[in-house]
């Protein structure tokens, strides 16, 4: 009797989840990352999504019982990559690397900035390199070399369709109400202005440009300190997206 009590102590339920449940979870973990990439297609790589969308044609094309039949997935991938979104992201992505190539010496020392947001692609320019203290007269020989290389990149294939807009922005520092400039509104708008023209005289197509003055309202760092009201002065380029246009 004691026995057979013994054997019964030695079994043990199973533990852990069913074999099936392996196959099962690797299947939902793929197909979450291919949503997942389908959902970033606008700033992926053309390359590698097409390697990723390659292990996911055989779904399409190879014949089999009732669960798998020639479908629209076999041309899933060609469909994605002609989509007016990846082409515009691949432009975008093209224009920002075709930037920081372009303007190596002056991104190291801040006379330019290259940053992206929700808004697009934003090259900005320094406000005490390209303009005379309290001014918005351009200091041609500093700035020349700069606004050439910006109207190429502004020219260029990728940004054929682009819309753009020049914004002005300044520090917190009052202008003279007696000046040529009454507000900040005033400088930061001739500001942007001054810099369309210029740009349009090296070729640019004016068509595609919008000009804004945010005199202080948009400051991108603190007006407490004189290197952030220096940051504040600038005039930003933005390459738009297709959403903020």
């Amino acid at each position: 009797m004691a026995l057979q009590l013994n054997n019964r102590k030695k079994k043990k339920c199973p533990e852990g989840a069913p074999d099936w449940m392996l196959t099962y979870g690797d299947m939902v973990t793929l197909l979450l990352t291919f949503f997942v990439l389908m959902f970033t297609t606008a700033t992926i790589d053309e390359y590698e999504l097409r390697m990723i969308l390659a292990a996911f044609k055989g779904l399409g094309v190879y014949q089999g019982g009732r669960t798998l039949q020639a479908g629209k997935l076999a041309e899933l991938g060609n469909t994605v990559m002609s989509l007016p979104s990846v082409e515009r992201g691949r432009a975008l992505d093209k224009a920002r690397k075709k930037a920081i190539s372009l303007f190596q010496p002056e991104l190291k020392t801040q006379m330019v900035r290259i940053k992206e947001d929700e808004r697009g692609l934003i090259i900005s320019l320094a406000g005490d390199a390209f303009f005379e203290p309290a001014s918005a007269e351009v200091r041609m020989e500093e700035s020349r070399t700069v606004l050439r290389k910006l109207a190429s990149l502004l020219n260029s294939p990728e940004l054929k369709d682009r819309k753009f807009r020049i914004e002005g922005h300044t520090d917190n520092i009052p202008t003279d109400p007696g000046g040529t400039w009454p507000t900040n509104w005033e400088l930061s708008t001739a500001r942007a202005n001054n810099v369309l023209h210029l740009l349009v005289d090296y070729g640019v197509n004016e068509s595609q440009f919008q000009v804004a003055g945010f005199a202080d309202t948009v400051p991108v760092a603190s007006n407490d300190t004189p290197e952030g009201r220096a940051y504040n002065r600038r005039v930003d380029l933005v390459i738009i997206t297709e959403g903020h246009m």
